[in-house]
Parts: structure tokens; sequence; C-alpha cells
């Protein structure tokens, strides 16, 4: 089926409140009422305008119409979203008498019921859409990735006022943040989402996290990397440093002629999970200044006394 855009068939922008809606109806309806209008295709104009004011002129049905969102395009091939539901709603006739069984198969996969094609009961009643679900992010520090814990998020969400103009509605709520929750990982909020229709269910919310970059650590997945940097001294004769990780520091023995680069494993001590990550350490010899002459004569001594060429793998 194709989608129908009902704002463009009234010839009213998405934000119109219900007064722009009703004239536009009225000036259409007169132009194209089948008793007195003369163009052609009047009649299947009027019940397309018809079809278009039955929805947006109810304020149920706009907002679920709207929760369609503007991924579609009028003439485009639809098929209601996953989740989307109807009931038995009656439809209000239109100018000329039009009923339920005038209206598209459009309308009818929105808005029908189990009674009959047109899905409509003739009884009256409500229709059930469940709300939309609903997408935020959410930045976190390496360390609440790590621990876990709770924070209060603020969110914006759009609702539509008496007028038809849509609003944010600032709420907080109260997030757990899982222990070794991952980047691009969703946190679920179930019925934290968009209003359901006609007393259908709220969708959920999904907080997409972000972990924030770190100032020590890089993170991958669940491992970490520390860049540990060590004086030409401690890498060459092997020694003993205090390294720090997410869970507490740790003592890790430095090897002989240890080299740049060199990465050491520490398994488990990367972020939790089934399995946990790592956390590696990168070895980088950093020279101390040659500031003073003392400094400089003691390069000068190992230049002339160590035949050291890091260069003869070159040859």
């Amino acid at each position: 089926m194709k989608y129908k855009d009902y704002y463009q068939i009234l010839g009213v922008g998405r934000d119109a409140s219900e007064e722009a809606i009703k004239k536009a109806y009225r000036r259409l309806a007169r132009k194209y009422h089948p008793d007195v209008s003369k163009e052609s295709g009047a009649e299947e104009r009027f019940k397309e305008v018809s079809e278009a004011y039955e929805v947006l002129r109810d304020a149920e049905k706009r907002t679920a119409y709207d929760q369609l969102g503007r991924n579609w395009q009028a003439g485009q091939d639809f098929r209601p979203p996953p989740g989307w539901r109807g009931g038995g709603q009656r439809a209000h006739p239109g100018a000329g008498g039009f009923s339920s069984r005038d209206f598209s198969d459009f309308f009818e996969s929105l808005f029908g019921g189990a009674s009959g094609r047109s899905g409509f009961s003739g009884m009256g009643g409500g229709f059930a859409t469940a709300g939309q679900d609903q997408t935020a992010g959410l930045d976190i520090s390496l360390e609440e990735a790590y621990q876990g814990g709770q924070r209060a998020v603020q969110l914006q969400s759009p609702e539509r006022d008496a007028s038809g103009q849509v609003t944010n509605r600032t709420r907080t709520l109260n997030v757990k943040i899982p222990a070794g929750v991952t980047n691009g990982q969703k946190i679920r909020l179930a019925s934290q989402g968009s209003a359901g229709m006609g007393g259908g269910p709220h969708g959920d919310l999904y907080l997409e996290v972000s972990i924030k970059p770190h100032h020590l650590y890089k993170l991958r997945e669940r491992d970490i990397t520390l860049e540990l940097p060590l004086a030409p001294w401690e890498a060459a004769l092997g020694c003993k440093v205090e390294a720090p990780t997410l869970g507490g520091s740790v003592t890790l023995n430095i090897p002989a002629n240890a080299k740049n680069g060199q990465k050491l494993r520490l398994r488990g001590r990367g972020l939790p999970g089934n399995p946990p990550g790592d956390q590696l350490v990168a070895l980088r010899i950093v020279n101390p200044p040659v500031d003073t002459e003392a400094a400089r004569e003691l390069f000068q001594r190992m230049e002339r006394e160590l035949p050291f060429n890091p260069r003869d793998h070159w040859h």
C-alpha cells in the first residue's frame, strides 16, 4: 500500500493547530464536494480530504500517526512498523456522510481492527497502539563503566499540547549503570519511551553508552591499555614498578633488557564481563634530559664504552 501524507493532503504543516486543520478541511471540502464540484476526480479527492481530517482532528489518531515520523514520503510503499496494532475505533463520517468503508487501506492498516476488512466494529470502543521506542545517548567515565553505579539522567521528551504544538518536557530518571558496560551498548529502561495511544503500553527507552576518553587508559572493547614510562636503566636492568589499574595499583616486574613498545598483560584487569577484559601495559623508554655537563659526560661515556648500535638489524 502507499503512504499517505495527511498534512500534505490538507496543505498544512505538521505543527498546524486544530483550528488551522479545521479551516483547511472546510475550504477543501467545499471545493471537492461531489454535489457541487465540477472538477475531475472530485469525489476521490473529497474522500482523501475527509480521511486526512478524520485523523488530524482527533488528538489520539494524530499523535499515533505522528509516531510514524518523517521516514516516508507520500506515495512510497508502506507497511506499519513492528509493534503497531489497531483496535475497533468508530470512524466519524465526514462531510457528505462518508463512512469508514470509504477510507483507504492505509487508514485501515493504522487504525483498523479485526472486525471485517474495514477494521471498524460499529460499536465504538477505542484503538490501542504501543508507544514508540526511543533512544538517547549516555556519556559515562571509564571508572563508571568499570564499577557500575547509579546516575540521575535528565531527558527532553516531545509532547503535543492542547493547541497541537510540540513542546519538550524535562524529566529525570535514575539509571542503573551495570559494571562492565561497553561502548555502544544500550541500557533498556522498560516503559520509559513514548506513551501508547488508546490505553496501549509505553514504548521502551534505550540509552546508548559512550565512554569518554581517559587521561591514562585507552579502551578497546573490554581491554584497556596503559603506557608505562621507564628510565633507560630501569628497562636495561629490570625493576619493580607500581602501575595503576582500574581496580587499584599492582606491582609489575619489569624484566631486564625490556624493549620500548614491549607489552605486559594483566589478565582480568580490564572491564568486567564474561570473560573480563585484560589490561595491557605498553613499555615506553624515556631518556633523561641532557641539561647539565655531568649528564652530557655520562652519555658520552656510554657512547664510548657500550658497543651498541640500534640499527645493526638494517644490515
